[in-house]
């Protein structure tokens, strides 16, 4: 009877029930699908765009720079320890030599007078000693030597002590010099790395991505050039300027000197500026027509010619051909002359460029500079504005 009362199941639920496992597949398929796109989507999303990768090139390049100064410092400190360390290798040579004949004197001495005796006392002391070595000891010795031989000892004594100080100096260069190795060792890891890096980066680009790339350091270069007819133009005001101010000056210091009125006292005449001395603009023209002459040789980090330089090789050779001896890293060469404004550059100028003053190129006048810009690049003109104003450092005249 209780069965009678049991309600007949749905025909619906089992429909359902039946469904179900082609419901869960399709589910699942379909989770499939999308975790696959949602997989798939940061492959292009994770791809650098052309501006983060002409960013990143840059900043490599900068980068490799940097190290390439410091390269530059090693080995020319590499190259003087090398020649102090051969200098005191050969003063000690000589030293021990000269240690060595000395030693020889001596011995003839000690040996002379224990054969002859000479102003020694009378044999029956030297029978009574206990033996020959208490007899000729270092007193008896040092008492018994003429003047001669006993400024003899002295030297040798000085000269040993001297020997061993001029040793130590070697020995402590020599660590020095192999720390120096070291650093140019380590420097010149890091600039092929970044250099390697750069490279990856480039070669990984489309053809369209390259046009792109090209097009903004197209637009980079029209800005830079933009900005270097502006300070073009605002040196050739400032020079009419003061052209003006020192025609007007000469004429009324002319009509006041007939009234008899002395002014030199309370107005003493300024002293000549290095630009307007002509020393300096005839060594600054031999400076540019060397510089002018590399244009088209590549740029080589740690090169200073003649085939090929890096950025301070140039400027330091440039000035060389005027007779102006240059430091060899950028970092000193901002310290090898007068600083002076932007506005009062002049060509033969050096520009220095980055809060670490890792670049330099020689100022032409009109905003332009030639300069060796960076690997895979060649000695050029180039707007002084070509990676930004606020990438330049500061101006120097070095002499």
């Amino acid at each position: 009877m209780a069965s009678q009362h049991r309600k007949p199941r749905p025909a619906g639920t089992r429909a359902a029930g039946i469904r179900t496992p082609a419901l869960a597949t399709a589910a699942l398929t379909s989770v499939a699908l999308l975790s696959q796109t949602a997989t798939a989507a940061p492959s292009t999303d994770d791809k650098p765009s052309v501006e983060e990768v002409e960013k990143k090139v840059d900043d490599l390049y900068r980068q490799a720079e940097t190290a390439t100064e410091k390269y530059n410092a090693a080995k020319e400190k590499t190259t003087k320890q090398r020649k102090q360390v051969d200098t005191l290798l050969d003063d000690v040579a000589q030293r021990a030599q000269k240690l060595n004949d000395a030693r020889e004197e001596l011995g003839s001495y000690a040996a002379a007078q224990y054969r002859t005796g000479a102003s020694a006392p009378d044999t029956a002391t030297f029978l009574l000693a206990d033996t020959p070595q208490d007899y000729f000891d270092q007193t008896q010795l040092m008492g018994r030597v003429t003047e001669r031989q006993k400024g003899a000892v002295d030297d040798y004594f000085a000269d040993q002590a001297e020997t061993m100080k001029k040793r130590q100096e070697a020995a402590e260069s020599l660590q020095t010099l192999t720390d120096s190795q070291n650093d140019l060792r380590t420097a010149k890891a890091t600039v092929q790395k970044k250099l390697s890096s750069a490279r990856a980066l480039l070669s990984q680009l489309t053809a369209e991505e390259k046009a792109r790339l090209a097009a903004i350091e197209e637009r980079k270069r029209q800005e830079a050039a933009r900005k270097a007819a502006e300070l073009a133009e605002q040196q050739k005001a400032a020079a009419e300027a003061a052209a003006q101010q020192e025609s007007s000056d000469a004429s009324g210091s002319g009509s006041t000197g007939s009234t008899g009125t002395d002014t030199s006292s309370s107005s003493p005449s300024p002293s000549p500026s290095p630009a307007t001395d002509s020393s300096y603009a005839t060594k600054a023209e031999k400076a540019l027509a060397f510089a002018r002459a590399q244009i088209g040789k590549p740029y080589v980090w740690g090169a200073t010619g003649p085939d090929s330089y890096d950025c301070s090789g140039l400027t330091q050779a440039a000035w060389k051909a005027a007779g102006v001896t240059l430091p060899r890293v950028t970092y000193d060469q901002v310290n090898a002359g007068t600083t002076v404004s932007l506005s009062s550059a002049q060509p033969g100028d050096l520009v220095f460029f980055y809060a670490d003053v890792t670049h330099v190129g020689i100022y032409i006048g009109n905003g332009m500079m030639i300069h060796a810009p960076k690997p895979g690049t060649y000695v050029r003109e180039e707007s002084i504005y070509y990676d930004g104003e606020s990438s330049i450092h500061s101006v120097v005249r070095p002499a």
